[in-house]
């Protein structure tokens, strides 16, 4: 058994280990997705589109890309029905998607910094600066309820394009499918890490039910269910 202490996950090189260590993402993994590159790059650009589309028909989610992007120099929409697939900005953004989903199969798991910047892409969406262009940018907030669900429909579409593809034997779609769901759960727990203050959380827990009137409710119903049990079993 290895011994690991929360403490330790703070860490990122160890919770980089941690995480690769406990889902199980090995060199096997890596080089699936290697190897997959010549599958997926034909397919960014159809993943890419099917993503706006989706971002785009949601307003929650489509008021993201009314503001200026960091980088883009052209004309802004001002409103979030000037955007359309075809608008200069979200053109613009669809190229750092497309940057994003190359890098996943082409990318040296073995160096930290490739972890950094998977972590750097969930930072950002926090509205603090993940990568330097961004540090004197006014901030980019993306609630994590829509990261995490964009993560799964990106796997998603993916999946269905790598089950469907013609030249692929089911030994290489599996094999590729586990290398990708590893990598996605890994980068979803780089978004999570920067959106949820898990001890902050812990100690409001015990805050909340280490009082003695919680306890005192606790224990009266705890005291009320032994009845009901002794009633039970005295019946039968």
């Amino acid at each position: 058994m290895q011994i690991i202490s929360e403490a330790s996950l703070e860490d990122f090189p160890r919770r980089i280990q941690y995480l690769r260590e406990f889902i199980g993402f090995t060199d096997d993994d890596v080089a699936a997705l290697h190897a997959a590159k010549p599958v997926i790059a034909p397919l960014v650009p159809i993943v890419v589109d099917a993503v706006y589309e989706k971002l785009l028909s949601f307003s929650v989610t489509a008021k993201a890309f009314v503001p200026r992007q960091t980088g883009y120099k052209g004309v802004t929409p001002t409103k979030i029905t000037d955007l359309s697939q075809e608008h200069p900005q979200i053109k613009f953004r669809k190229d750092f998607l497309a940057q994003y989903l190359v890098k996943l199969v082409t990318m040296d798991y073995d160096k930290i910094q490739s972890w950094e910047y998977l972590d750097k892409v969930g930072l950002m969406h926090t509205g603090q600066a993940g990568f330097s262009h961004r540090e004197k940018k006014a901030p980019l907030r993306v609630e994590y309820i829509h990261c995490a669900i964009l993560l799964g429909y990106v796997e998603d579409i993916v999946v269905n394009a790598v089950l469907t593809h013609p030249d692929l034997d089911n030994d290489t779609k599996t094999t590729v499918l586990r290398a990708l769901n590893k990598v996605v759960w890994i980068q979803n727990d780089l978004f999570a890490r920067h959106y949820i203050n898990e001890k902050s959380d812990e100690e409001d827990f015990w805050a909340k039910y280490a009082k003695p009137a919680c306890a005192a409710a606790a224990l009266s119903i705890g005291v009320a269910v032994a009845g009901v049990g002794l009633q039970y079993f005295r019946r039968v």
